[in-house]
């Protein structure tokens, strides 16, 4: 859910967003095609589905503006299925501070609101997961301080590799070690090689302002689209996916442009990770509906790339297991084992 003002009103705007997307996806599961996809809220559940070949749901929360002043919120967005939440997103929230503040150095909690650390317990009591991508450094050591259980890092990448405030640097990625949590490394060009995105970025600008234009569009930063109508937003998002298929067809043929961020920059991550803090703390993650997408892994039909590229450096197939998802189901059993001792 995207920030918005924090009052009120704005905090009752957020909610219901949360619950209407609730609501969709409950119906997508039960009503519109539960022989295809089902929504999993265990690690059981998840192995369960996959065995099943069905696709496997999973809920998160993107911010926890939606909570409000309401901490029974926590409960409520658990009980609809919600398995982790981050207490912030692009700025601020009620919650928490968010690595946005690095860019003016304006911070309005330093580090988590008194809210927010009650949230933090609650999501232990409860058992949903803390997801630390978003907030500020500060924020994230008080939340890894305070949580009873592993935290994760949902869609963040290694700042010495790239410095960027959504990345994590060598200092939290200690604290995330020492807490037993996991960081999935992010599929976002912009995370992963900061010169090889903004050289390629900028040989790309005018051919996408030219496509959309086409499209009788306009390329719209994400402030701008988060000011968009849930109506205007989605015929934005359709020309914005035409676009980007558009422009890979004609860059496909184009040999003098910059090289993009690929697949072997991503796994360049995960090998400082695993060398870091060890292959038990590290995940993978893609961000497609929210940006990312790489060369070589644009979308789901490529993600065989992402494992070719970890085997041909040697990792095997229970370590590539490990990665795309037995780090992050370890940390859901214990998030949830450790609920059930904090209700005794």
């Amino acid at each position: 859910t995207g920030q918005d003002s924090l009052t009120e009103n704005g905090y009752a705007k957020a909610y219901d967003n949360a619950i209407a997307k609730f609501n969709a996806i409950h119906r997508l599961v039960n009503d519109y095609a539960p022989e295809s996809i089902e929504l999993a809220l265990t690690s059981d559940d998840v192995r369960r589905i996959h065995q099943s070949s069905k696709k496997v749901a999973m809920i998160g929360i993107e911010n926890g503006y939606p909570v409000g002043t309401d901490i029974s919120n926590v409960k409520k967005f658990h009980d609809f299925g919600a398995r982790y939440m981050s207490l912030a997103h692009n700025g601020h929230s009620q919650l928490s501070d968010s690595n946005t503040g690095e860019e003016d150095d304006v911070w309005l909690h330093d580090g988590l609101s008194q809210l927010g650390k009650e949230v933090i317990a609650e999501m232990n009591k409860v058992g949903i997961m803390i997801d630390i991508s978003h907030p500020s450094k500060e924020a994230i050591k008080q939340m890894i301080e305070l949580s009873k259980a592993p935290v994760i890092a949902s869609h963040s990448s290694a700042r010495t590799l790239c410095n960027h405030s959504r990345n994590l640097d060598d200092e939290q990625l200690g604290w995330i070690k020492k807490n037993g949590g996991v960081v999935q490394t992010v599929a976002f060009s912009s995370y992963l090689n900061k010169e090889k995105h903004e050289a390629r970025d900028e040989a790309l600008k005018q051919i996408q302002l030219n496509v959309m234009d086409s499209l009788g569009s306009q390329l719209l930063t994400r402030k701008e689209r988060q000011e968009l109508s849930d109506e205007d937003l989605l015929e934005y998002m359709e020309n914005y996916t035409k676009m980007r298929n558009i422009v890979k067809s004609k860059t496909s043929v184009m040999s003098d442009l910059p090289p993009a961020v690929d697949v072997s920059d991503f796994v360049d991550h995960i090998d400082y990770l695993v060398d870091k803090i060890g292959i038990e703390h590290v995940g993978i993650s893609s961000d497609f509906d929210g940006g990312g997408g790489i060369e070589g892994w644009s979308d789901a039909s490529e993600t065989f790339n992402v494992t070719l590229e970890l085997v041909k450096r040697g990792y095997t197939e229970n370590q590539i297991a490990m990665l795309w998802s037995g780090n992050l189901l370890r940390v859901l059993d214990q998030t949830q084992a450790i609920a059930k001792e904090l209700k005794q």
